[in-house]
């Protein structure tokens, strides 16, 4: 703990010098998952880096909460409390995501149906404010900084550095039970997610549930519960080493020749299942093969395994420039618009799978995805079901909608994105995440958003020097250059040099992950 103290108080002297000055000044973390374009503040004169804080401080059986620092990411986490028989109630699907990530950004998994956004399982942060002052928050209700530790979850360090918190955790299992239920529509696997995760069901057991859209006509709601039952060895899956198949293919392989409203049973051990999406970034790995000349099979796999794992995922996205000709989104909708939605997709971006998962009602105010109100559709198909339940239209469900869309170029990607935007908010009545390419113009941002909330707590602890959330989140337009006469865009050198600076950063190793040493 000294040396965390020591590390706080560098950071504290350094913030509190750039208020003084009134001087804007970028946070380094070592990492991101977001996909917007990034800008480097290491060795900048006006950064902060805090990327050694990197430590799990302490984990407390008895109490059942882990002591981390922002910058522990999930998979060093997980490793840390399974060895007490614990593990957070809600663990990001990426193993390189980080606890500080999930707190100041929107993070939910499919366990959020049952212990709401990652921020929800957090029981206080510690923080440095714009002016260099450290202080703790929590969302108890005697905290006099219960709005500061509220209005910062979600937003983007735009209300101060998050250093430190208190993670809440759970029991943990050998096991995740895990059953596909094969269903033939839309709206069957919309439907049958709704009533896995209803709060309100008492035969609702399930400790995950999410879903996979592979076509209009075969969906897939997975349901998951933790258990230390021994299953025959030849009924465990994994899906972490190089020969074990990506999760979606094997779902849809194991669902593909079930019959509608059947369902088919397995067992994955528990931190296999966390991370079962990390191999192929859930399926956009998948166009790594359409870039290079490559066949898509399990021994070219195998093969590549280094280069398909998220972490050099994200490394060669963000150094071949490549994101801004992919749509990668998560949105956040109604159930009474997701069928309309996923048709709209459909015709408009051509992308599958999708992914499903059901997501609470977060607290209010928030940056969090919520219900718009007002929106088209939304309040067509209130009129259509005599809606009067104000419970039913705070569920939610995330839709993830992410590939390359036919004939894509980044100005087309930049114009669907804009498309997509309105269209959620306008008449879907849906909000999306803030890791992703956004590019709203400000009116059109804070008529989504609580600005006069946001505002008010921005002057409330000195953080109106700091950029807001709007100011983090857009995305700027491409640079208006002509694609095909600059060679940096074009096949294969942005590819090239993608993967140069993905294998300089080792971030392939080590190849077992820590849960598993």
């Amino acid at each position: 703990m000294e040396a965390h103290r020591q590390a706080v108080a560098t950071i504290s002297a350094a913030v509190r010098q750039f208020f003084a000055r009134s001087e804007p000044y970028r946070i380094f973390h070592g990492s991101t998952n977001s996909t917007r374009p990034r800008t480097a503040a290491t060795g900048h004169t006006r950064a902060v880096d805090i990327s050694a804080l990197r430590n799990v401080l302490r984990v407390d059986a008895q109490r059942r909460v882990a002591l981390v620092e922002p910058n522990v990411p999930m998979d060093r986490l997980v490793a840390a409390t399974l060895p007490h028989g614990l593990v957070p109630p809600v663990v990001m699907e990426f193993p390189g995501i980080t606890a500080g990530g999930g707190f100041a950004g929107t993070a939910a998994e499919s366990s959020s149906f049952r212990h709401g956004f990652f921020d929800e399982t957090v029981n206080q942060v510690e923080m440095v404010l714009a002016s260099g002052e450290v202080v703790e928050a929590s969302p108890r209700p005697d905290d006099p900084r219960r709005d500061l530790f509220q209005g910062a979850a979600g937003a983007l360090g735009t209300l101060g550095i998050t250093t430190m918190m208190e993670l809440q955790l759970v029991r943990a299992r050998k096991h995740v039970r895990t059953t596909y239920h094969r269903c033939a529509s839309v709206r069957e696997t919309v439907e049958l997610i709704r009533q896995k995760a209803d709060p309100a069901n008492a035969d609702n057991t399930h400790d995950y549930v999410d879903g996979i859209l592979f076509s209009k006509d075969h969906g897939v709601v997975v349901t998951g519960t933790m258990t230390d039952e021994e299953p025959a060895a030849a009924a465990v899956q994994t899906f972490s080493r190089p020969r074990d198949p990506w999760f979606y293919l094997h779902v849809q392989d194991k669902t593909a020749r079930l019959p509608a409203a059947t369902a088919v049973t397995e067992h994955i051990p528990l931190a296999e299942y966390l991370f079962r999406y990390d191999r192929g970034g859930f399926w956009v790995g998948r166009s790594a093969f359409s870039y290079w000349p490559f066949p898509f099979h399990r021994w070219t796999r195998w093969f590549l395994d280094d280069f398909l794992h998220t972490r050099m995922l994200y490394k060669a996205l963000h150094a071949s420039g490549q994101s801004a000709s992919y749509i990668v989104q998560d949105l956040a909708l109604p159930y009474a618009t997701a069928e309309a939605f996923v048709d709209y997709t459909a015709d408009t971006f051509g992308i599958w799978p999708l992914w499903l998962c059901p997501l609470p009602a977060p607290r209010q105010p928030t940056f969090h995805p919520h219900q718009v109100p007002g929106a088209k559709l939304v309040m067509a198909a209130n009129e259509a079901s005599k809606e009067t339940s104000a419970a039913a239209p705070a569920q939610m469900l995330n839709i993830g909608l992410w590939g390359r869309p036919p004939a894509a170029s980044a100005d087309r990607c930049m114009a669907l994105n804009r498309d997509l935007e309105h269209r959620l908010a306008a008449d879907f009545g849906g909000m999306k995440w803030f890791y992703a390419h956004a590019y709203y113009d400000e009116a059109e941002f804070w008529n989504i958003y609580d600005r006069p909330a946001y505002e008010a707590l921005r002057e409330k602890y000195k953080a109106t020097s700091l950029p807001s959330v709007y100011d983090k989140l857009r995305t700027k337009a491409p640079a208006a250059t002509n694609e095909k006469s600059d060679w940096r865009r074009r096949w294969p050198f942005a590819g090239v040099y993608g993967l140069r600076q993905a294998i300089a950063s080792k971030e392939y190793l080590p190849r077992t992950p820590p849960w598993r040493q």
